[in-house]
């Protein structure tokens, strides 16, 4: 989803969790952070949802995105924002053309979006990445309700800065995963488990599932609860997964054994210690960055 005129991908991404606001700079080599900050927000100041307004402490939630940002920002003020993924619907659509005209083509993906979706199309953002395959284009389409993402844009202006880029949590992970072979994500967070499945540098499957252990989820509540999505996507395409990326849970070994056996396939952290750079303090804990990370390194 982008907000305003500005091109250029910015080098500031800021990531509003519902318990912390995590940050980074991107490094000149644009593979790694220069700088990056996080800070714990009280329980409740931010309750991700569908259609509800998530900041219930504004003036808190502004403050915290205010001071992380301008301890790496630098000169530069135009940020990607990172929202939760329990305040975004992403939906996978196939469709056999789309339209060449931009505005038609937008008109066709919201009109099959009515049907996926608790909400009214018509009152929310819709942006969509169309997906080339042999019969036909699949669409990844982000849809959240207006009124939500403005609350979240107008936190980073009431702090000084410029939200050009607004993307949920898991589609901005991705960003850091290489996904030429059938290559399974998993990220957990405070109140949602997310799935996404990436094959040929596609992305072939992603659901987002209600998680009430947050990321004290065992790693084999976690093998169950990805299960189905891993039975459903080797039934589909036939087709085997070969590496699992995990971001979200501090103990990435201890789910590993479980999520290993469901397939065989090779588990590691998403986030590696190296993309965080040198100069980025031990105070921001690795494996809460994903967001932050691919949404700048993609």
């Amino acid at each position: 989803m982008r907000s305003g005129s500005n091109t250029a991908k910015p080098k500031l991404a800021c990531e509003i969790a519902a318990d912390r606001v995590l940050v980074g700079r991107l490094a000149d080599d644009g593979r790694t952070l220069a700088a990056c900050a996080a800070r714990e927000l009280a329980p409740g100041s931010v309750v991700p949802d569908l259609v509800e307004g998530n900041l219930r402490q504004r003036d808190a939630v502004r403050a915290a995105v205010e001071e992380t940002l301008n301890s790496v920002a630098g000169r530069t003020h135009d940020v990607i924002a990172v929202v939760p993924d329990a305040a975004v619907r992403v939906v996978l659509l196939e469709f056999d053309t789309l339209p060449t005209d931009s505005e038609e083509a937008a008109s066709v993906v919201r009109f099959r979006l009515k049907k996926s979706l608790p909400f009214d199309v018509d009152k929310a953002r819709v942006s969509y990445h169309a997906q080339k395959l042999k019969d036909g284009v699949r669409v990844v389409a982000a849809v959240a309700v207006a009124s939500v993402v403005e609350d979240y844009e107008a936190a980073f202006r009431d702090a000084g800065f410029s939200p050009g880029v607004i993307l949920p949590s898991m589609l901005a992970a991705l960003g850091a995963a290489e996904g030429e072979r059938p290559t399974l994500v998993v990220k957990v967070d405070a109140r949602t488990t997310s799935i996404a499945i990436l094959n040929g540098d596609q992305l072939q499957l992603f659901r987002t599932l209600e998680n009430m252990r947050g990321v004290t989820i065992t790693g084999d509540q976690l093998a169950e609860d990805v299960y189905p999505s891993v039975v459903f996507f080797q039934d589909t395409y036939h087709l085997n997964i070969e590496k699992i990326f995990v971001a979200g849970i501090s103990d990435t070994g201890g789910a590993a054994p479980a999520l290993r056996a469901q397939t065989g396939a090779e588990v590691q952290e998403l986030v590696n210690a190296s993309q965080l750079g040198l100069s980025t303090g031990g105070s921001v804990p690795r494996w809460r960055m994903a967001g932050v990370v691919g949404a700048l390194i993609s």
